[in-house]
């Protein structure tokens, strides 16, 4: 039986990206733990396989196809996760795209352009629109965006992606500060190694796992599912006075 505290019965999450890795792993325990959910992502299969696997915990369950990085598209997909759920709690800007591998001295503005489209723009996007509705429902409500640990630690050749997941963390403190007084708080969420599609292509890779493995003292890769008790966490009454933080998921590589 789900705690009081974290009973997330009458309220509404939206998770970008929610329709794999990390932001389902964070849409199915949000769903599991009573609210309605609402994912945005560009791969329409996925979102269907996403939105029935969600619906099966007895929530409601939407998804539309989002770019984030579209101004336009973020603009009407939020108004419809509204008009189809009623509003949103909480918004987890979850949404992103990772390392590229291009040496820096050879990375091309396109490409620079590309992943600060996504991973920033995208955000701005998101938060701008969640920070609205939720001034005018007047019912304050949760910001939480994924950072990363190339937020802290050096990145060679995803300059491009560790500047976004830093600046993200900038945005964080901000809303933080500027809306707490409308009961709106914002944190950040910052991932180790997890295995996702995203970082597929470097797991398998022996020389990989063995420089990285011994590093975790947990001795395994994190999975999706690591991340959604701190997404109830953040969507729940329990984070009330909660704001303006970053926790790090990474079973203690980071301090080891």
């Amino acid at each position: 039986m789900t705690h009081s505290t974290f009973d997330l019965t009458g309220k509404v999450a939206l998770v970008t990206g929610g329709n794999g890795g990390i932001g389902l792993g964070m849409a199915e325990e949000l769903a599991k733990s009573g609210a309605d959910v609402c994912i945005w992502g560009q791969n329409e299969a996925k979102n269907k396989a996403a939105v029935e696997k969600l619906k099966s915990y007895g929530r409601q369950a939407v998804a539309f196809k989002c770019d984030v990085s579209d101004e336009n598209q973020v603009e009407e997909s939020f108004t419809r996760s509204v008009e189809t759920l009623g509003k949103v709690d909480a918004c987890f800007a979850n949404a992103g795209v990772g390392r590229l591998g291009t040496p820096f001295h050879k990375m091309d503005l396109s490409e620079w352009r590309q992943v600060f489209g996504i991973n920033m723009e995208g955000v701005f996007f998101t938060f701008r629109a969640a920070v609205g509705h939720m001034l005018e429902q007047g019912q304050g409500g949760s910001l939480v965006v994924t950072s990363s640990l190339s937020a802290n630690y050096g990145m060679p050749a995803g300059e491009h992606y560790a500047a976004t997941k830093a600046g993200v963390l900038s945005i964080i403190r901000a809303l933080a500060v500027e809306y707490a007084r409308h009961g709106i708080r914002a944190n950040a969420i910052l991932p180790g190694w997890i295995e996702t599609d995203m970082t597929a292509p470097l797991f398998g890779i022996e020389k990989f796992e063995k420089n990285v493995i011994p590093r975790i003292p947990q001795r395994r890769w994190g999975i999706p599912a690591d991340f959604g008790p701190i997404a109830v966490y953040f969507a729940s009454d329990a984070s009330a006075y909660h704001s303006g933080d970053a926790v790090v998921i990474d079973g203690g590589y980071s301090c080891f």
